[in-house]
């Protein structure tokens, strides 16, 4: 009776690292990542000031004085024409308006901040060289949390500074006026005399984050949409047969179903519309319920969550469909990797290389960050950026379907079957 024939010899680690083909994929790619995440990520944050151009601040004279003697214009537009004319090297996009136009823009994100000159600067002004000074000139600097905590903070330096060195100018004229006989207590009174208050000119909830909570509140939806997506297509794929299922040593593998990939296309599709509507919800709940973010418009913040993951998760199925197993690292380039430094919700699109602002014309990022930013902090309205957000949610939506759908239309025309993996 013929002897059964020996197995074949067990394979050991130590055989395997002196092979150099099993390196050489892994290290190339991992290292490529490391290199393109490190540019990618530290190139949009690692220096916004000195990228930082034409932020837009609002600039207003409220000051309705009297011109000084000798003089065509009150202080208030002395100050206001000075300021607007000196853009500080770019850095500043001044917006002249009333004061009611700077808080329309205010409220409606359209600017970072604003610097006022109130009623009555010249008098006040005027009256610190004379008995009969009461009070200190103020100029008024406006912060807008709700376009987040550094495009609020950079506007408020660049004003502070406008501010401070507008009443350095109008300290030296007052000086000069004041002759030499003036004490030195009133010199140094007048070497800086107007004082700068800053105020919150948008306030937003103590639970919103500093004006994070949009960022942060994207962020999740993106991952809702970007991990759902591969979650459901690695299970369809394990359901149907076309992967391997192991956890831990226990490893098993389905019979094939026999399916082309445009139904196995439009199953994982249907399944992400439908599991999708637990993940956002439950997403909500989290934030809004048990962490007590807040919130107003829930029932829109909802059905807006929901199509926006919807379109990260459409997105990611018509990629995975397309690239198939590096679908995954294509898409998470496309939603993830490029979407942070572009999407404007953490660092201002004005302080950013110009790579990032050409980016974020288009990455989905950016244009999810500004309805949930227009939703929880400027009252849902359109002209803040959620209408734009709705187009591009509908644009992203049918281009994923026209892309999934076109791509395994033609491979089962061209008759690139998926085929089980068998053990070598």
């Amino acid at each position: 009776m013929a002897e059964p024939p020996a197995a074949a010899p067990q394979a050991t680690a130590a055989t395997l690292l002196r092979r150099p083909q099993l390196w050489l994929v892994p290290t190339f790619l991992t290292a490529l990542l490391a290199l393109l995440l490190s540019l990618l990520y530290m190139g949009g944050i690692v220096n916004p000031n000195a990228e930082l151009r034409d932020l837009p601040i609002a600039l207003v004279n409220d000051d309705t004085g009297k011109p000084p003697a000798g003089q065509r214009e009150n202080l208030g537009a002395q100050v206001t024409t000075a300021i607007a004319a000196d853009t500080g090297g770019g850095k500043a996009d001044w917006r002249v308006l009333t004061r009611a136009g700077a808080q329309e823009q205010l409220d409606s994100g359209k600017v970072y901040g604003a610097l006022v000159v109130p009623a009555g600067f010249t008098d006040t002004v005027t009256a610190l060289t004379t008995p009969g000074a009461t009070r200190q000139p103020t100029i008024t600097v406006l912060t807008n949390p709700a376009k987040g905590s550094l495009g609020s903070s950079l506007a408020s330096q660049i004003t502070t500074k406008a501010a401070h060195q507008a009443s350095q100018t109008i300290g030296g004229r007052l000086t000069a006026a004041a002759g030499p006989q003036t004490s030195p207590t009133v010199k140094l009174l007048l070497a800086d005399p107007v004082n700068v208050v800053t105020q919150v000119g948008h306030p937003i909830g103590t639970a919103s984050g500093l004006g994070l909570t949009a960022f942060y509140y994207t962020l999740l939806l993106v991952l809702a949409g970007f991990m759902g997506g591969n979650v459901i297509s690695n299970g369809v794929d394990t359901a149907l047969g076309y992967a391997d299922n192991e956890i831990g040593p226990w490893h098993t593998r389905r019979p094939t179903v026999p399916i082309n990939r445009t139904q196995t296309l439009l199953l994982k599709m249907v399944m992400t519309a439908g599991i999708t509507l637990v993940s956002v919800s439950l997403v909500l709940v989290a934030c809004v319920a048990i962490l007590g973010m807040d919130a107003s418009h829930l029932p829109l913040l909802w059905v807006y969550s929901y199509c926006a993951a919807l379109a990260v998760g459409l997105g990611v199925q018509a990629i995975n469909a397309a690239f198939g197993g590096i679908g995954q690292l294509v898409s998470m380039f496309v939603f993830i990797v490029l979407g942070l430094p572009s999407s404007g919700a953490t660092v201002p699109l004005q302080a950013v290389p110009g790579f990032y602002r050409f980016l974020s014309h288009f990455e989905p990022m950016r244009q999810l960050s500004d309805g949930v930013r227009a939703i929880l902090y400027f009252d849902a309205r359109g002209d803040t950026g959620l209408t734009r957000s709705w187009i591009m949610i509908a644009v992203g939506t049918v281009l994923a379907l026209l892309f999934g759908f076109a791509m395994t239309t033609y491979y089962d025309r061209k008759g690139h079957k998926r085929l089980t993996p068998q053990p070598a």
